[in-house]
């Protein structure tokens, strides 16, 4: 058979691996539009094209000529035959090969000559497929022969490394098994003697599905083309990759990002805050409300005038160019001078760090100051590459070292001291410590922990900071880790375990640095940091989490705008909101230096509000943003009040009764809590609906204030046992004193080592029995 001259085998040559065949065919009516009296099976030009290795991720740049005319041209072929390398190098060679001595020719679609089993491997996947399809009715296989062959395609079916392949032509991973599933049928019925005894000698395992998957690629293309295209267009539109060219007016700018590294108490802070004060036009992003309303009473206290933009608040200062906001609420639209993105190590949190990557990439302004430690200052290194920003970078040391005390308490909470901090990491052990020191010590305890409103917060640093009252002992949650200035002598932690939502795993040593870094502040009554544990055997980690290098950050965080989840709604049809989100998470594209951030607690709203009739898609995306917690019962109940009020087009009233006194048992409190978060999420609501629809914002802002009041009166007084003790057990407090459980880490360990020994005993034990 006549063959064009033009085409040529190019062999894809590794050090590491022997020889392996990738070819790409593509019609000869696409490369020769002239030669039209040729039939386009007798003439095919040999690209090279080399499939995924097994370990890639899923999404990879392709070629155009690869990507595109697999998918909108079905008569272009790409398969591969054998193992593939990892670097591979094109190299040209004759068409005839020297090493196999084979000739494999293209032949008509009617004329098939049979080929020796012994080399079916090196016969090109098109030919093999072509003669599956158009050969006659297979005879009926062996009972032995259909059961091993059974075996191959369910090994291929499940096969993670076929099911990462199909994804090159848009044969998604949901389609994935139907797709293998029709395969195995159309070679049971129409398989071919020489192809089965290949097949067989393969047996189940990596040889043969490599064998297979070029064939299965051939049959996908002509069999599935509507969904290849619809999974096509459906993966375009969920493509997070390239984030930076979002921003089109930030990247028309020479901005000039200037990062501030160093540790807690080095004030790389206050000089970003300097310049931002300086600036004709400057913006601030927080990480947390309590944090832009200390910048904002600081800023106007020095005479610049600066408003408070954050999710539940807006306040505009006549005049002021200046604004300080958190994080999530900054505009990426408008002109400054100067940024300053407080935390930007936050960028890798997997819940909120989409936020922090927004600011950095989309923020249009001359002068960006970035402050945080130092885990993600290799990653806004390779963002500014990317970007095309100058990188200055400013190192910080911390003003006095921070020292670890080597005498711990001893396991007794009565060996505190005027100006320290107990850290504990659960909401019941916080109320535990203050009972107990108050019990059974002369000091008086302010709490601090992430349930409370930033108002109440603010005034419990404000009596722990005040000399001369009783109040000289602070009891707090990570929450104290930033956004308030404390003057703390000393950090204690009750533990350095905490409950993850799944199980009791240790405090990350970032955290521990974190937290331990506020005690000693430059200016303050304690310049000298101190920090200890109250358990011994807690010390050695606490030491080891000091000691630790910062973790270098890989990633960081990404989220669809709405704009690009309505384009994702447009390809997928009779889904829920919830599985919207689901799938968008399981198509999407990223680049190699993202993640999609975690959105469980968005599709848990999203399904609560499943039922509510008449909501559009973007007022579901917003609402499923609202500030609430999904633990709570009461505030998720007035989330789809408020939800199902907006539907019917009806302002939404908070229909909640104002408490009239202070909290006098730990349910009173909660409830406290609880009402608080409602009007702060009715707030939140407000700024990101239409005005009229939510009308008693006043009577809502009145609310807050005087919850957080009542709040904070309760705190002061609170003397009880938290509701989620455990009951039944016997107490920890004596006459003698208060002694916390051992370490959860060291307890843990220890379990974990009994179990470990009794599996040996019973093991030991039978072997004696039966021998």
């Amino acid at each position: 058979m006549a063959r064009n001259p033009a085409t040529r085998l190019l062999r894809i040559c590794s050090s590491q691996y022997n020889l392996s065949k990738v070819r790409f065919f593509q019609s000869y009516n696409r490369s020769f539009s002239l030669c039209n009296e040729i039939h386009h099976h007798s003439s095919q030009t040999h690209q090279s094209f080399c499939f995924f290795h097994p370990k890639t991720p899923k999404f990879i740049q392709f070629s155009p000529l690869g990507l595109d005319s697999r998918v909108h041209h079905f008569n272009s072929r790409l398969y591969c035959t054998q193992e593939f390398t990892d670097s591979p190098v094109l190299e040209l060679v004759e068409d005839n090969n020297n090493n196999h001595n084979v000739k494999n020719k293209i032949k008509k679609d009617d004329d098939h000559d049979q080929v020796s089993a012994s080399h079916v491997a090196n016969v090109d996947p098109v030919e093999l497929y072509r003669r599956l399809r158009d050969g006659p009715v297979a005879r009926k296989l062996g009972i032995e022969q259909w059961e091993q062959l059974t075996e191959i395609f369910r090994c291929f079916a499940k096969s993670g490394w076929a099911s990462n392949q199909a994804l090159a032509i848009y044969i998604g991973a949901s389609f994935f098994p139907t797709a293998a599933h029709n395969f195995r049928n159309f070679f049971f019925k129409k398989c071919d003697d020489e192809i089965v005894e290949h097949l067989l000698s393969l047996g189940a395992g990596n040889e043969s599905e490599r064998f297979l998957f070029p064939i299965f690629v051939e049959y996908c293309l002509e069999e599935f083309p509507d969904e290849i295209k619809k999974f096509r267009s459906m993966i375009s539109s969920a493509d997070l990759t390239k984030p930076e060219t979002w921003f089109p007016f930030a990247r028309a700018i020479k901005r000039k990002i200037i990062y501030h590294c160093g540790p807690t108490n080095s004030g790389k802070t206050y000089n970003a805050l300097q310049r931002f004060m300086e600036a004709k036009k400057g913006i601030y992003c927080s990480p947390l409300r309590l944090l832009a309303m200390e910048v904002f009473d600081k800023v106007n206290s020095l005479g610049v005038y600066c408003s408070l933009l954050t999710g539940q608040e807006k306040k505009y200062v006549p005049f002021g160019n200046h604004t300080a906001c958190t994080v999530e609420m900054v505009s990426t639209e408008e002109l400054y001078e100067v940024a300053v993105i407080d935390e930007i190590q936050m960028m890798s949190d997997v819940y909120r760090g989409y936020a922090w990557t927004r600011a950095l990439l989309g923020l249009q302004a001359d002068e960006i100051h970035l402050c945080g430690d130092p885990s993600v200052l290799d990653i806004v290194r390779k963002i500014c590459q990317e970007t095309g920003d100058e990188l200055i970078e400013n190192h910080y040391e911390r003003f006095k070292p921070l020292v670890v005390e080597a005498k711990t308490l001893s396991g007794d909470i009565r060996n505190v001291r005027s100006g320290d901090c107990v850290v504990a990491f659960s909401r019941r052990e916080i109320f535990e410590v203050k009972l107990a020191i108050e019990k059974h010590t002369n000091h008086k305890c302010c709490v601090i922990y992430g349930a409370l409103p930033p108002e109440t917060r603010r005034h419990q640093a404000n009596l722990f900071n005040e000399q001369g009252n009783e109040y000289d002992i602070l009891v707090a949650s990570d929450a104290v880790g930033m956004g308030l200035n404390l003057n703390i002598r000393r950090v204690v932690f009750y533990s350095l375990s905490k409950y993850n939502g799944d199980k009791i795993v240790p405090v990350p040593a970032s955290q521990v640095k974190q937290i331990a870094g506020r005690a000693g502040r430059r200016g303050s009554i304690y310049p000298d940091g101190l920090t200890t544990t109250l358990h011994l055997d807690d010390l050695d980690y606490l030491i080891e989490c000091l000691q630790k290098p910062f973790d270098e950050v890989k990633k960081v965080g990404l989220f669809p705008f709405y704009e690009q989840v309505e384009l994702f709604a447009g390809q997928i049809a009779n889904v829920t909101f919830s599985q919207l989100l689901q799938k968008f998470g399981e198509n999407c594209r990223l680049d190699g230096s993202y993640f999609l951030c975690k959105h469980d607690h968005i599709k848990n709203v999203a399904n609560m509000l499943e039922k509510v009739q008449g909501l559009s898609l973007e007022d579901r995306f917003n609402f499923c943003f609202a500030p609430v917690n999904i633990r709570d019962p009461k505030a998720m109940y007035h989330l789809l009040r408020f939800a199902q009020s907006y539907a019917q087009n009806v302002p939404v009233s908070l229909a909640m009764g104002m408490p009239k006194s202070s909290a006098r048992n730990d349910t009173e409190l909660l409830d406290l809590e609880s009402k608080h978060q409602v009007v702060s999420m009715y707030l939140w609501l407000s700024n990101h609906f239409k005005e009229e629809t939510f009308p008693y914002v006043k009577k809502a802002e009145a609310m807050a204030t005087d919850i957080a009041e009542l709040l904070g009166q309760s705190l002061i007084k609170a003397n009880w046992k938290p509701e989620s003790r455990n009951q039944g057990k016997k107490s920890n407090d004596d006459e003698d004193g208060y002694q916390r459980p051992r370490s959860m880490v060291k307890l843990q360990e220890r379990k974990r080592q009994e179990k470990d020994l009794k599996s040996v005993e019973k093991v030991t034990s039978f072997q004696a029995a039966f021998f």
